[in-house]
């Protein structure tokens, strides 16, 4: 082991002061309070539209306090997709991972997805304007992360899928095919949810998920 890395290391295990500690508590807060203004004004003018002083205004931070945690525009935006990219894998993670039946997962990994959205409105809104141009450039618009993110989410489907054929609950097909089938069905119903598109109130459907259920039901039940 190099000097610098024991360096690093013992500087990491060293005990941190009370004054440390709130200095370290008080630019976490600061961060997610940039990143919450990041997200709302993305959301609601697009990434392109949005400048980093709308952002500081929202937050009430200055343009140089924005930068003292944030490189530019792009980090910003990026970001703002890795935060909640990895609060939804980690529940969709745990959807899939508890007990029940293929199908019944299924259907609590779409109730999950719709629910993030509805939760997470102004990112639901930001991903919905996004996707169509950021997300056909992957690599070269968003950090790696994200893109894995993704690749995973359609990895665990397939694995759900799979799981849902052998057990004879589910149709026959190419799992992977299925898994981005699954996902465009979803962004289907989050674009048109009230609550994600217009900020309508919670409880506002223009269809129950009892009936995307069914819906998932007849496009992916075995026959």
């Amino acid at each position: 082991m190099s000097a610098r890395r024991a360096a690093e290391e013992a500087a990491a295990e060293a005990p941190v002061s009370p004054r440390e500690q709130r200095k370290r508590q008080h630019q976490h807060i600061s961060r997610m309070h940039l990143l919450d203004a990041a997200e709302e004004a993305f959301a609601r003018k697009g990434f392109h539209e949005t400048t980093i002083a709308e952002i500081a205004a929202l937050a009430e931070f200055s343009v140089g306090g924005v930068y003292g945690f944030f490189a530019d525009k792009d980090d910003l935006f990026v970001q703002v997709c890795m935060r909640r990219g990895t609060e939804f894998m980690d529940g969709m993670r745990a959807v899939l991972d508890d007990a029940g039946t293929p199908r019944q997962r299924l259907h609590a990994l779409a109730d999950f997805q719709v629910r993030f959205f509805r939760e997470h409105a102004n990112f639901g809104r930001l991903f919905l304007r996004a996707s169509g141009i950021t997300f056909a450039a992957l690599e070269s618009k968003i950090d790696k992360a994200v893109v894995d993110n993704y690749l995973d989410a359609m990895n665990l489907q397939a694995k759900l899928f799979r799981a849902g054929q052998d057990a004879g609950e589910l149709r026959q097909g190419d799992p992977e095919v299925f898994a981005l089938l699954f996902s465009g069905i979803i962004a289907a119903y989050q674009s048109s949810d009230p609550v994600v598109v217009s900020e309508a109130p919670p409880g506002t459907e223009r269809m129950p998920l009892d009936q995307l259920h069914q819906i998932l039901d007849g496009t992916f039940g075995a026959p």
